[in-house]
Order: structure tokens, then C-alpha cells, then sequence
């Protein structure tokens, strides 16, 4: 089977987003942000999923515009995270530098099939 880079990434995101839950929600005690951030965080590759089982080139863009905006919001949520002390410097930053690589990596995969 032929890898792709953007599902396997997108994929091993969400698990951390969804770890990254169970540890604000039953740790932190937060359950508002952190139910935004399960949302957006596990969309990008769901997203990324019905892009590839595209039926045409403008569905298959369409959906991966779809995950780049969740990436963009996710990347919102985690910031908020940080900002409000939920996440700690470590926590945030680890997690923001796979959030901001999938935000470029769908960006140009956008960009690239639209030309």
C-alpha cells in the first residue's frame, strides 16, 4: 500500500489530540476547551480521509480545505490552552509543532492541486 504522509500524520495527531483530552479532562479538570479541541483536532484527518475517497478533484480539495481549517482552528484552541496555563510550555509546544506542520503540509497540497 502506498504511504501517505498527510493521512499517517494526520492520523497519529488525532491519537495525541485524544490523549491529550483524557489528560486536560481528567487531570486538569478542564472540560470546555478541551471538548473543542477533541473536535477540531480529530477532524483534520477524518477530513483528510474523505479527501482522499475524493470522487473528483474539486471534492478532494474541498474536503482538504476543510481539514486545513480545522488545523487552524486546533491550532486556536491550543494556543488558548497554553495562554490560560492549562498547558504548560512543554505540553504546548510539542503539540503546536505537529498542529503548525500539518497546517502547512494541507496548505500546499492545496495550493499544489489547484495549479
Amino acid at each position: 500500500m502506498k504511504e501517505n504522509v498527510v493521512k499517517d500524520k494526520s492520523f497519529d495527531f488525532a491519537v495525541r489530540i485524544v490523549n491529550l483530552y483524557k489528560h486536560l479532562s481528567q487531570e486538569k479538570k478542564e472540560f470546555v476547551l478541551s471538548k473543542q479541541l477533541l473536535r477540531s483536532g480529530t477532524s483534520i484527518g477524518a477530513n483528510v480521509e474523505e479527501a482522499i475517497g475524493g470522487i473528483s478533484k474539486a471534492d478532494f480539495r474541498a474536503k482538504l480545505s476543510i481539514a486545513y481549517k480545522e488545523a487552524r482552528e486546533t491550532v486556536y484552541w491550543l494556543r488558548l490552552l497554553h495562554t490560560t496555563e492549562y498547558l504548560n510550555d512543554k505540553e504546548f509546544e510539542s503539540v503546536f509543532y505537529d498542529a503548525d506542520e500539518l497546517c502547512r503540509l494541507l496548505f500546499t497540497i492545496i495550493k499544489s492541486s489547484t495549479e
